[in-house]
């Protein structure tokens, strides 16, 4: 499972950001990317809505599906297909009621007992991290271990859990072997200057996919 997390602020400073963003999710949509998380969280809610129902309308019929980051407001105003939720935001069961059983519903955990809360209450899938530094955090925020992450893994009994903060295609395999479902992130799915975006994230999904078919989880 894979997941891309938006932050428009890394793609332009300037006034395109919004229409580069949407352009990020087109191409994310065509290499096939399972979950695109928008999490823009210093937009108000009508501009946030806007900006869904623009991704929303990208990602049509596909496979992809479109989560809005903690706004469970805005995600049934705009029928995205569910949300993400914070580690401390409202529970999984009261999300789950305002969106309707078919949504999909995440979680973020940092630990253990955490991911096994969250699976007990019926969220889909968790995200577990931070696990290696990321420009997304500010230097110093504390950073999960991989044996951690094996322990969430463990811990959430058969529900996904993918893994956050630093990834980058030579850590997978690592990833893989705690026992880590998928991974998410912001910074892998950027193009680097003189790609293009739909390059880029067809490269790096199918390697992912690669990585997640060939490793095996260590017990």
């Amino acid at each position: 499972m894979i997941c891309l997390v938006t932050d428009r602020r890394r793609l332009s400073n300037g006034a395109d950001a919004v229409d580069r963003l949407v352009e990020l999710v087109e191409a994310a949509v065509g290499a096939g990317i399972d979950l695109i998380q928008i999490r823009e969280r210093d937009l108000d809610a009508r501009a946030l809505a806007s900006l869904v129902t623009r991704c929303i309308a990208a990602a049509g019929a596909t496979r992809s599906k479109i989560l809005v980051n903690d706004r469970a407001d805005v995600a049934a105003a705009t029928g995205a297909a569910g949300v993400h939720l914070r580690g401390d935001s409202i529970g999984v069961s009261a999300a789950r009621t305002l969106l309707g059983e078919s949504a999909v519903i995440g979680r973020s955990v940092h630990s253990s007992r955490e991911a096994s809360l969250a699976s007990e209450a019926g969220a889909d899938y968790l995200i577990f991290g931070t696990l290696f530094q990321t420009p997304s955090k500010d230097t110093g925020h504390p950073l999960a271990t991989l044996d951690q992450l094996r322990e969430a893994c463990r811990a959430a009994a058969g529900v996904p859990v993918l893994a956050i903060g630093g990834i980058t295609l030579e850590r997978v395999p690592d990833l893989v072997r705690c026992g880590a479902a998928g991974i998410a992130g912001v910074g892998m799915f950027l193009p680097p200057a003189g790609m293009s975006a739909d390059h880029h994230l067809h490269t790096v999904t199918a390697e992912l996919r690669r990585s997640f078919d060939t490793c095996e989880v260590v017990t």
